[in-house]
């Protein structure tokens, strides 16, 4: 599996862990994608579909020209462990919405994601990934609260008063036949309770558990979507400009993480 990985600011990387960037619109397209009326009129817009064309192109995979992008279905939101539900807040849902993402599909097979949020003046294409997680992790959560736990990756959905895994990552955490949510949320206070935003961790600018003040971390370079491109232009802090304040739960970033599995999957 490829993956893109956009430059990750030290501020990004403080306040949004959790939506750490899997592939960048490259520089030029990124200030030509209009905002539209509805998500799927942005994923859809031909400005969006001739970067898909380059996206799918990148490494030779197809042609530019023969890639024919397509986008199906509607878009789904994607919500994301919330620190509010960490830090025990009355009422707080387990996870929130953060953006919406819509499943692309190229000539060969390729699939990607594409995350819109809402900005003034409508919704606007913000990011490119690889695969399709969030759209398929949505439709097999048969209509259940489907949510991310960013920092090991894992996908979930809440049915009732349950927590129950949808991938392997989420298997590992609480077991093929998950788990109470007062459980789940014993768990996610064990694991990032002393993490939050405000917290010494923060304020000491750890993320992704590798140590060192933010400020001196390298930021991960991104390949360029097409020769000429001009590479990457949108960051994990505009992101989450767009998509709302207070996404972090400062652990391991999902991109480190994928990094790891393309290099291990690779041949």
């Amino acid at each position: 599996m490829t993956t893109m990985n956009a430059r990750a600011t030290g501020a990004g990387l403080l306040t949004a862990a959790a939506l750490v960037l899997l592939g960048a619109l490259p520089a030029d397209a990124a200030g030509a994608l209009p905002p539209a009326p509805t998500p799927e009129q942005a994923a859809s817009a031909p400005g969006t579909l001739d970067t898909l064309s380059r996206f799918f192109a990148r490494d030779g995979a197809v042609a530019r020209s023969a890639a024919a992008p397509r986008v199906e279905g509607a878009s789904v939101p994607v919500r994301i462990l919330s620190p509010d539900f960490v830090a025990g807040k009355p009422g707080a849902p387990v996870a929130r919405v953060e953006f919406r993402a819509s499943r692309a599909v190229s000539s060969d097979g390729q699939k990607a994601s594409l995350w819109t949020v809402e900005r003034a003046g409508g919704w606007q294409v913000v990011n490119i990934a690889t695969g399709d997680d969030e759209i398929r992790y949505t439709e097999l959560g048969g209509g259940g609260l489907v949510f991310r736990e960013p920092q090991i990756d894992a996908w979930y959905v809440q049915k009732g008063a349950k927590v129950l895994p949808l991938d392997e990552d989420a298997v590992r955490a609480v077991g093929r036949n998950g788990t109470s949510l007062a459980a789940y949320r014993e768990r996610v206070v064990r694991a990032y309770g002393d993490k939050l935003p405000g917290s010494a961790y923060a304020k000491k600018g750890t993320a992704g558990g590798y140590g060192g003040p933010r400020a001196a971390a390298p930021a991960p370079q991104a390949a360029p979507v097409a020769e000429g491109s001009g590479g990457p232009a949108v960051t994990v802090a505009s992101v989450t400009a767009g998509a709302g304040a207070g996404l972090a739960l400062l652990l391991i970033s999902a991109a480190a993480i994928r990094r790891r599995r393309a290099t291990t999957q690779e041949p």
